[in-house]
């Protein structure tokens, strides 16, 4: 969700911002009309203008705790400095950047979209008797025995034979429709806003970004570029396998790519990015330890406490609680548990309902889920 802001600098708007204490800077262009006026000639030459993390409480002790890591480990004169190369930061996606709840995760209202109400697509049998299953159960709060390693196993095969570029443009589509239990929301729309600037206010302080997200990598990337532009080799997630278009049942090892060729996807599942499986790919694709880590389940827990355990800085692992049950769909009991697994662990935690000031935006509102009805 890069947003595109337009300053009209006033006298004293310029005093604030110089008065600010803590803040990233980006560059700033000045359309050579600018009124002339010597402070904003000099901000202009400076090139810098404040990055604040937005949409926060004003209370917010997360945030407050955020700012303070950030500015004494971006300090060349602390004892806490990390270097550039080093400040990497690890995002888990659904729940922690993104809502996880209208009723369920994005991939899987994509899913069940793609196997019971795609007419380009005609659904194995046994995927219909899944997503049926599992588009009933949703809206419960329920989920099918086993549903998530049936779900990755599937989803794999709902998409077998497209693209990389295909799926993701798949998603684009899935991504403008309505996030059910919502007004005005779309579901690619979902980002949550504090989040989203607490990304940017990151980069803003030379920290590199990587989202490691449960969700098929593709259909990641397609969310994530859209929203925060982060590039698609920083976004980690569930991995099938690829094969090319005129590869058969040939191995990998034996066939030679042509010239003809496209890169397909094979349907296989290679692994599913949560809990350990999150550690090993860090470890695999970016071969350095974080040294601050988000996310908001059991399944981010492993990174969470593989990012504290990095001995050489100081670091710190956040988890959100899913505690507003008036803009979002909060569960208590989930919240509580996660309190308790920060209590435990060492890790801090966010709180939704405390320390955002809004979730999506003011003009929507949080509304019991529409009755389910088969077929769209």
């Amino acid at each position: 969700m890069k947003r595109t802001k337009v300053f009209i600098v006033t006298l004293l708007a310029v005093s604030m911002m110089i008065g600010l204490l803590g803040c990233a800077t980006v560059e700033l262009n000045v359309p050579a009309e600018t009124e002339n006026n010597e402070i904003v000639q000099d901000i202009a030459e400076e090139g810098e203008v404040p990055v604040e993390l937005e949409y926060w409480s004003e209370d917010s002790k997360a945030a407050a705790s955020i700012r303070d890591y950030v500015e004494r480990v971006t300090d060349p004169a602390s004892d806490a400095f990390i270097p550039v190369e080093d400040r990497l930061a690890v995002f888990d996606m659904d729940g922690t950047l993104i809502g996880e709840l209208y009723p369920s995760y994005f991939e899987y209202m994509m899913f069940i979209h793609r196997a019971l109400h795609d007419d380009t697509y005609v659904a194995p049998q046994y995927i219909k008797d899944f997503a049926k299953e599992l588009e009933e159960d949703v809206y419960t709060g329920k989920q099918p025995d086993n549903s998530e390693r049936r779900h990755a196993k599937y989803a794999g095969q709902a998409y077998m034979g497209m693209t990389p570029e295909e799926l993701m443009e798949y998603t684009y589509e899935y991504m403008k429709t309505d996030a059910d239990g919502f007004t005005n929301l779309k579901k690619g729309d979902a980002f949550y806003w504090p989040m989203v600037s607490l990304v940017e206010y990151l980069e803003a302080n030379e920290f590199t970004v990587y989202i490691i997200s449960g969700s098929d990598r593709s259909v990641a990337r397609a969310l994530v570029k859209s929203k925060l532009g982060i590039p698609e080799n920083r976004v980690i997630g569930m991995t099938y396998s690829y094969v090319a278009t005129g590869q058969n049942l040939t191995d990998g090892l034996e066939y030679i790519y042509t010239k003809d060729d496209e890169v397909i996807l094979g349907g296989d599942l290679i692994i599913k990015t949560i809990k350990m499986n999150k550690v090993s790919e860090i470890a695999e694709e970016i071969g350095k330890v974080p040294v601050l880590s988000f996310g908001n389940t059991a399944g981010d827990q492993s990174m969470a406490q593989y990012t504290v355990s990095n001995d050489k800085y100081e670091t710190k692992a956040y988890m959100l609680k899913c505690d507003d049950l008036v803009r979002e769909h909060g569960n208590m009991d989930k919240a509580d548990a996660m309190q308790k697994m920060c209590d435990e662990c060492g890790f801090e935690p966010i709180s939704m309902r405390d320390d955002f000031a809004t979730i999506y935006g003011d003009d929507v509102e949080a509304v019991d889920y529409q009755e389910l009805e088969v077929g769209e």
